[in-house]
């Protein structure tokens, strides 16, 4: 049942056959059958208010075809801009179809994505390779390469390579040092670095693979070494690690203290030359004596200038000793390795002189003594003479001096002192003392 409140019959054709129309619906619950055409005598109510007639069934359907007939003559003779102005906007919505679909067309890319050596092709609308990377969700770091670079702009057919950067602790004749590659194996990490891999020592397969996270790598690449032993050089190709290795790759044994010029365990460089010292050795003790100190009191009984040994110093004993070594067959110098002490060093104990000192001797004090002196000593108050018996100005023997309250020995004594113990001895024992000058005092 339609949801309309008439139901729609075919075209009627009154008067034979003539342009179809659509007649009007019958009433809701009218129902009747066709009949042959006739002339329509039907009025509407309106038209003839006086006829409460209600017309026929075939009335209705005749009064229906004729206000259809009407209505398709009133649509036909509309004015041409009315219906451009009711196709302008459904033709506008198809030119817009058909143009989107162009352009969807247009802006679709068939790209080849390679990551990591991993290829694939796939359709886009990534502007550029960063929206395309975005798209397909990888992520590249500052150690990471792709070409082309981001932002460049894709076209369809382009080609987008990503390589992944890998950590490599790489161990390089002796250096150590992290670097990053984006080669897959060790080959091409070496290529790609940069190392001479010719001859070269390689801690790993060459053809191992190099996984995100990185590798640990020991490389010696070969060098020129030149050992000088026993008179005669050497010169090698190797990728030894350490020196000694590299000796013994020229075919030379160390034995006893023998050793190298340089440590056994560096690592040896290009070009450099490494001497083998043939050593021979021996030891030697030998016993030293150790210096004793030397403390010096104040003693206000002495006078000024006089010093008394209180305590007599003693030297020390320490036993040494020394590695005597012959370095291919020259004697070095003797190096001390060890020290024992044998006897403790004792100190000297000397008492010193503050009391001031006399030079008035009543009796003595008018006589010559500079000339005495200079007959004497020659005027020279450390003189000595040739037997050591007799020192200072005066020639005093020990015995003699330290009778007359002298300390030590008299050439030891100041001047002014030895002159005040000789005015002592003159007035003691006159001019004897002095057979041969002590005419001069009076002179």
């Amino acid at each position: 049942m339609s949801n309309s409140q008439y139901e729609t019959y075919e075209a009627y054709e009154p008067y034979g056959p003539t342009e179809p129309y659509t007649a009007d619906t019958l009433p809701y619950g009218v129902y009747g059958t066709p009949v042959p055409p006739y002339e329509d005598t039907y009025r509407p109510a309106y038209e003839s208010p006086d006829d409460a007639t209600l017309p026929t069934v075939p009335d209705v359907r005749l009064a229906a075809g004729r206000r259809a007939a009407r209505r398709r003559r009133a649509r036909s003779v509309e004015r041409p801009e009315s219906a451009v102005r009711r196709l302008l906007p459904q033709a506008l919505v198809v030119a817009f179809l058909a143009g989107g679909t162009t352009a969807f067309v247009a802006e679709d890319k068939a790209i080849e994505l390679t990551v990591d050596g991993k290829p694939r092709t796939l359709h886009t609308f990534a502007d550029d390779v960063t929206e395309l990377l975005a798209e397909e969700g990888v992520a590249v770091g500052a150690h990471d390469v792709v070409a082309p670079a981001p932002g460049e702009p894709l076209t369809s057919g382009d080609e987008v390579a990503v390589r992944y950067g890998r950590p490599l602790r790489l161990t390089l004749d002796g250096h150590r040092r992290e670097v990053w590659t984006t080669a897959q194996t060790v080959e091409g990490a070496l290529e790609q670095l940069g190392v001479r891999a010719e001859g070269a020592y390689v801690s790993t397969s060459r053809s191992r693979r190099i996984g995100r996270e990185g590798l640990a790598l020991d490389v010696r690449t070969e060098r020129s070494v030149t050992v000088m032993a026993d008179g005669r050089a050497r010169t090698i190709r190797t990728n030894a690690a350490t020196v000694g290795e590299a000796v013994r790759e020229a075919g030379i044994t160390l034995s006893g203290m023998d050793t190298t010029s340089v440590a056994s365990g560096s690592f040896p460089r290009e070009g450099q030359t490494i001497t083998v010292l043939r050593i021979t050795g021996s030891k030697e003790v030998r016993e030293e004596q150790i210096p004793f100190r030397e403390q010096r009191t104040a003693d206000a009984s002495l006078f000024k200038g006089t010093e008394v040994i209180e305590q007599a110093g003693q030297p020390g004993v320490r036993r040494v000793t020394y590695s005597l070594r012959t370095v291919n067959g020259v004697r070095q110098k003797p190096r001390r390795i060890r020290v024992e002490t044998v006897r403790e060093p004792r100190d000297q104990v000397v008492r010193v002189g503050t009391r001031p000192m006399p030079t008035s001797v009543q009796g003595a004090d008018h006589l010559n003594w500079q000339g005495l002196a200079h007959c004497e000593s020659g005027g020279r108050p450390n003189a000595v003479d040739p037997s050591g018996t007799y020192g200072g100005l005066y020639q005093f023997d020990t015995r003699t001096w330290q009778g007359l309250g002298g300390s030590g020995r008299p050439q030891d004594a100041p001047a002014a002192e030895q002159t005040l113990r000789a005015k002592k001895l003159y007035v003691r024992r006159g001019a004897s003392p002095w057979p041969h000058c002590g005419g001069r005092l009076h002179g």
